[in-house]
């Protein structure tokens, strides 16, 4: 399950947990707009003030499905290309319902959450590798997704750092 596009970093990570193949039923979970507080809150207590303050013009509810459809695609593609065979969907209604559901089908071995952090939710374990845990019947691996542009900006850092 994911909330955001895959990056290159995420899919790489991802692809190499486990030594053999591995298939991919993707999730993608919409911005819903009854989260948007807990959001911004998230977003003030890491500090991304900036976030925080832009949270209001990101598209959520049933504006949010477009954009989670191209997220989507563009995971899926990157799955692919690196070797991953991966299909997916938009969550659409109860999201672990969904989750279990597609474990059952596909006799899952393991179930990865790659979300953001999302410190009010972890604090009270309302988040959905924690409520995933009690619903699916199978491990539940919970990864903080990455931006590629933060690891190609601390790339660049540290090749300034080096060159003093």
């Amino acid at each position: 399950m994911i909330e955001q596009p895959l990056s290159v970093t995420d899919v790489e990570f991802v692809t190499t947990l486990h030594d053999d193949a591995m298939s991919f039923v993707v999730l993608m979970q919409p911005r819903g707009a009854e989260d948007r507080l807990l959001r911004a809150i998230d977003d003030v207590a890491l500090g991304e003030l900036e976030q925080a303050v832009h949270e209001a013009d990101e598209p959520e509810g049933e504006q949010a499905v477009r954009p989670a459809a191209l997220a989507l695609e563009h995971s899926l593609r990157l799955l692919r290309e690196a070797g991953s065979e991966a299909v997916g969907q938009i969550v659409d209604g109860h999201p672990l319902d969904l989750l279990r559901s597609v474990v059952d089908q596909t006799h899952a071995d393991e179930v990865i959450v790659l979300t953001a952090p999302h410190l009010v939710e972890e604090f009270f374990h309302r988040d959905w590798a924690s409520r995933a845990r009690h619903k699916v019947g199978v491990p539940v691996l919970k990864l903080y997704a990455h931006n590629d542009e933060d690891e190609t900006e601390r790339k660049d850092e540290s090749r300034d750092e080096g060159t003093d």
